[in-house]
């Protein structure tokens, strides 16, 4: 999951991060994630890819001009002049690319947190990662993290299914008013998740919770064949997705792929 967050942040390139997303996302179906769970969260984060789409494909010219040194920009369709404050406003391909590439990005980090969570039990992760020499206290806030996840998509759920209890009928919804109906949704369930860390942090300091390794733990952890080789496998990939991008600017905006 390093790895990948890593790679995506990293890569420029509109087809190389699409194609990473599209992998990630077919790994997720292939372990067993529901397709209705990554319905939901293509849902849930359509608002905020319409918003970058319009952002950087009409206002991210100068940023593209100068990663990319181009002087002109290809122009896909501009503003009538008679629209107020954006009038004229052009968007570009290059700018129309970056948002995708942007927007790739976004969902790759977002697939591989169920790829991992959904496969791999939390409890044994924490104990890896403290094996690993991985402060515990930060293992801890890695583990917290994750378990978060779940819960606030079953909050995203339980908010839908309120909202059709009172009559609300998503499936009669035409795609702007649903749209905006999925927007309303970001208020209660960031307040939800602001209780949640609250109620964790009274539940930890009644504990009192020190984040000390020196413990006893309840599962074990063992490195088997194939944990080798996921690492190994993981190790050199980020080596030469770094030694592509570096030396033959593979991955970067404008670059060969």
């Amino acid at each position: 999951m390093t790895v990948l967050t890593l790679v995506a942040l990293v890569w420029e390139s509109p087809l190389l991060g699409t194609l990473l997303a599209l992998i990630v996302l077919i790994a997720c179906l292939v372990v067993g994630v529901h397709l209705s769970y990554v319905g939901k969260l293509l849902a849930v984060m359509l608002p905020f890819y319409l918003l970058m789409l319009i952002t950087q494909g009409f206002f991210a010219n100068d940023l593209i001009r100068s990663r990319t040194g181009q002087t002109t920009l290809t122009p896909l369709f501009s503003l009538p002049d008679s629209w107020w404050l954006v009038g004229g406003t052009t968007m570009s391909v290059e700018g129309l690319l970056y948002a995708l590439n942007s927007m790739a990005k976004t969902l790759t980090m977002m697939l591989v947190i169920p790829l991992v969570v959904f496969t791999t039990d939390v409890n044994t992760m924490i104990v890896g990662l403290v094996k690993a020499r991985v402060p515990y206290k930060i293992a801890f806030i890695f583990s917290s993290t994750l378990r978060f996840f779940p819960l606030l998509f079953g909050d995203v759920q339980a908010i839908i299914q309120a909202q059709r209890l009172r009559g609300l009928a998503f499936e009669t919804m035409g795609p702007i008013r649903r749209l905006r109906v999925y927007a309303r949704i970001a208020v209660p369930l960031i307040l939800g998740a602001v209780v949640k860390s609250q109620q964790l942090e009274i539940v930890l300091q009644s504990k009192a919770f020190s984040g000390s390794p020196q413990r006893t733990y309840l599962h074990e952890s063992r490195l088997a064949f194939a944990d080798y080789a996921v690492l190994i496998f993981a190790g050199l990939f980020i080596v030469v997705a770094a030694v592509l991008y570096i030396a033959f600017d593979i991955g970067k905006f404008g670059g060969p792929l």
